[in-house]
């Protein structure tokens, strides 16, 4: 059949001779996808549609490998509930727990297998990483670069001498530059993230081929979203700050190019943890970039109108919160694997109000990670800790079923904000701060990554008033409520109404006017009048088409 044109990306990227010759090996990839790649019955998003954020392990049960101990509590517990996963990396990997990947082409065999991963697709929407920015140094890519052999040898970016890179922008207070010993000599790699997590050279037009292959392997694997992690770092120029480049955003349009091609089904999101108007710029003109952003802004906004009592910092933000067209909306959420990123919030709170979340968060047991400044200095760049601890002291006296419904009504106000709700999945069964894992590794995000035991878990959901019990069981209900209203479509109409200080209201209106449904949830710890609606302290009320509204 006859290509489609990518002239137009390659030359912005490479210039018109190498685009010449890279375009016919780019078609003849994508010719041998074509015909591989099954399109789904259906791909559209609704109100059914929530996606749980997940490890292939998070489950484990002795003598089933995870991933298909993951299906098994899955369909016992998530059907019908959730309609997507999203697996975070499954691939064989070295370090970030999956983020520094040895192998983009196989499924790490102690999770379980390819035909495991379809198997989970058989039942969910299924999200895969496409961790493209960087690889680990322990895989055989660049264990062939350190040999020196081709084509790996120019797989990675390396930098010669000693240039100015002071306007590069950090998300770590790591070093930039790692050395390493080659057969070819010393050479200086760029590792942005870790010494562990070796950055590819997009420069080299082998290498956008080479992960494009990967990505299209995932989809014929059954991935229906294609998460594109760290992507604002991916193109790199000496003299820049070598984050959200036009290249960047190039190699952006030419995913979604491809993908519109021969896998139309599938939607891409990209993950930029940075301040909220930048995030925004991933969208790109509403039909040629990501179809999903994430709403970074959301989770440090809902802790801090919980813990000021007050929503207008919140409201205000949400109602200028666009989406450019129909075809995009954003991925909503408050929690992950990761932390409670402050850059988004940045221009958004003030100095004063993220200070006091820092403060928060340390007196609820958590921890602070920082980033490397311009200007040599450090500063807060993520604040880690479990969502529902960030919410409820877990030192404190306060009546569990206070803390319960706290944490359910800014759950609530995850659910009907207009977008895709991502539940991470120590959200939706009520887990706290693994304190334990960060002493243990060292590593500050694993207060949030605790793996559980499938029996230990089934049995505190089985046991009546249990945390997890309370939790799941909230949660649980909110989503039947959200899935039974077309008003709660991804991009159905949103109106923030002003309430009063302490209450975030939601108009959420259906596509064809129809349907409304009006969403009340109260900060503070007293109740508060809301029109002629009384709001429970800390609570929430969903009103299906009020006549007021």
């Amino acid at each position: 059949m006859p290509h489609l044109s990518y002239t137009i990306f390659l030359r912005d990227l490479y210039g018109a001779e190498t685009a010449a010759r890279t375009e016919p090996l780019l078609n003849a990839l994508l010719d041998r996808h074509r015909d591989r790649i099954l399109r789904p019955a259906e791909s559209r998003l609704s109100e059914t549609d929530a996606m749980l954020i997940t490890y292939g392990d998070q489950v484990r049960r002795e003598g089933e490998l995870p991933l298909q101990t993951l299906l098994r509590f899955g369909t016992k517990y998530l059907r019908g509930m959730i309609s997507s996963l999203h697996v975070l990396p499954f691939y064989p990997w070295s370090s970030d727990d999956g983020f520094s990947v040895k192998d983009y082409r196989k499924v790490d065999p102690a999770l379980g297998t390819w035909d495991d991963i379809e198997q989970l697709g058989a039942q969910f929407r299924m999200m895969f990483d496409g961790v493209i920015n960087h690889a680990s140094a322990r895989g055989e890519w660049f264990q062939a670069f350190l040999r020196n052999e081709r084509p790996y040898r120019d797989y990675f970016l390396t930098v010669e001498d000693a240039p100015d890179l002071s306007q590069v922008v950090r998300p770590r207070t790591l070093p930039l530059l790692t050395d390493f010993q080659t057969a070819a000599g010393v050479r200086r790699v760029w590792t942005t993230f870790s010494a562990d997590q070796v950055d590819l050279d997009y420069h080299n037009p082998d290498v956008l081929l080479e992960m494009l292959d990967v990505l299209l392997g995932y989809v014929q694997h059954g991935a229906q979203f294609l998460r594109l992690d760290a992507i604002a770092y991916l193109w790199k120029e000496i003299g820049t700050s070598c984050i959200h480049l036009p290249q960047t955003h190039t190699v952006v349009q030419l995913i979604r190019a491809v993908m519109k091609d021969i896998a139309p089904h599938v939607r891409l999101i990209t993950e930029t943890n940075v301040p909220h108007a930048e995030n925004l710029s991933y969208f790109g003109d509403g039909h040629n970039e990501a179809q999903l952003v994430y709403n970074f802004a959301l989770p440090p906004l809902v802790l801090h109108s919980f813990l000021a009592g007050d929503a207008s910092v919140l409201s205000e933000w949400a109602a200028q919160n666009e989406i450019p067209s129909d075809e995009t909306s954003f991925f909503n959420f408050l929690a992950s694997h990761d932390g409670i990123g402050l850059n988004p919030a940045r221009g958004i709170l003030s100095p004063r109000q993220i200070d006091a979340l820092v403060a928060n968060t340390l007196a609820h047991g958590g921890r602070i990670s920082y980033k490397q400044n311009a200007d040599g200095t450090q500063s807060p760049y993520e604040m880690n800790i479990n969502y529902f601890d960030a919410l409820s002291d877990p030192h404190g006296s306060e009546n569990i079923e206070v803390q319960v419904r706290r944490f359910i009504t800014a759950q609530s106000i995850l659910l009907t904000l207009r977008g895709l709700p991502g539940i991470y999945f120590h959200s939706l069964f009520g887990s706290r701060n693994w304190t334990e894992g960060v002493t243990a590794s060292g590593q500050n995000r694993a207060i949030n990554r605790e793996k559980l035991s499938f029996d230990e878990l089934e049995s505190t959901l089985q046991t009546p008033g249990s945390l997890r019990e309370q939790v799941f069981s909230g949660y649980r209900s909110l989503l039947n409520q959200r899935a039974s209203s077309p008003a709660f479509h991804p991009q159905s109409g949103q109106q923030i109404l002003e309430m009063g200080r302490g209450i975030f209201a939601v108009l959420r209106t259906s596509r064809d006017g129809g349907e409304k449904m009006l969403c009340l949830h109260n900060v503070t710890g007293e109740t508060q009048m809301a029109g002629a609606w009384r709001v429970p302290a800390l609570g929430n009320i969903w009103i299906h088409n009020p006549e007021d509204c």
